[in-house]
């Protein structure tokens, strides 16, 4: 299969009239016990809120087990960054990869594809988003 660079790739999928949107993944694991992992819950969940609130985060969450039964501490977090170094900071200041309690692997990664519904509902102020 013939490589194509990265940024040619993306200028190809924007002239097909796909989105290319250029996003920045940062899939996350334990580095030993679950222990670590829940004692750096809380900073990073509010290092997660404050991403959110400024714009750079996409989206985030965590993987459960391959039978869906289990969460063993693993997640994926979506930024939206400049750069791949300016994501790479932004995970590696997250309070779980500062503690040493997650590992990460960053990936830069393109949205071309897919949708959302929002329905917000007036009289109740519910959300349903799918």
């Amino acid at each position: 299969m013939a490589q194509s660079s990265w940024e040619a790739h993306h200028e190809h999928v924007k002239e097909k009239g796909l989105l290319a949107k250029k996003l920045y993944v940062v899939l996350t694991k334990p580095a030993g016990d679950m222990e670590a992992v829940m004692e750096n819950l809380q900073e990073h969940l509010k290092y997660q809120l404050e991403l959110e609130a400024n714009g750079s985060m996409f989206a985030a969450g965590p993987f459960a087990d391959d039978k869906e039964q289990e969460w063993e501490g693993e997640g994926m977090v979506i930024l939206r960054a400049e750069s791949l170094a300016e994501a790479r900071s932004m995970a590696e200041n997250d309070p779980m990869h500062k503690s040493g309690a997650r590992t990460f692997r960053l990936r830069p990664w393109m949205l071309n594809e897919g949708s959302i519904t929002i329905n917000v509902t007036y009289s109740n102020g519910k959300r349903n988003i799918t």
